[in-house]
């Protein structure tokens, strides 16, 4: 596993064993960039995100690397919480980043107290726990971090439906690529008839 792009291109990140810390592969990774950068390298400059269900925090430190502002990595899991500190650490970065350590559902209202909105938020939750998918997106959409221009991406497994509405946050585009999927939302206001 490695950078795909950016600043810290082609360094290796360590990873986990086991299948509940399952990176977003290499390819994924890249794919998901593609998407949000639209052939725009420097479209992610100084964007907020959030990487919930952080992991190795492969996602988040590829932000880091393409020019995010700032990443909060949200990991509940001490050993993989560390792992994204190593990570951090072996590529020199010192700032522009926090880690919680604790579950996601603290996690956002933790974070909706600072009031800051977010530009993407990345959701990546064991592929088994499948109602973290639609509890997240609940709570995501009662939340002042999403604003009209937020992305909210869900890497979830390609025979799984995690939802499409939840609220104003609606599913608008879906990749598939091998046995893993991202859906894309974003915050769709209510049209009154």
């Amino acid at each position: 596993m490695r950078v795909i792009a950016g600043r810290f291109r082609s360094r290796p990140l360590q990873s986990l064993r086991g299948m509940d810390i399952r990176p977003t592969s290499d390819r994924l990774r890249e794919t998901l960039f593609n998407v949000l950068c639209a052939g725009n390298p420097a479209a992610l400059e100084g964007t907020v995100w959030l990487d919930l269900f952080a992991g190795t925090g492969a996602v988040g430190i590829e932000a880091l690397s393409r020019g995010a502002a700032e990443v909060t990595f949200v990991e509940s899991a001490r050993e993989a919480a560390t792992t994204i500190e190593k990570n951090l650490r072996s590529l020199g970065i010192s700032d522009g980043f926090h880690i919680l350590r604790m579950d996601v559902r603290g996690a956002l209202r933790k974070i909706s107290e600072a009031g800051r909105p977010v530009d993407v938020v990345f959701i990546d939750p064991p592929y088994r726990l499948e109602d973290a998918y639609r509890e997240t997106l609940e709570a995501l959409q009662r939340t002042p971090l999403i604003r009209g221009s937020t992305i909210v991406v869900a890497e979830h497994d390609r025979r799984f439906e995690p939802g499409a509405v939840f609220g104003e946050l609606r599913r608008c585009r879906k990749l598939e690529q091998g046995d893993s999927a991202l859906s894309f939302y974003k915050r769709v206001k209510a049209v009154e008839t």
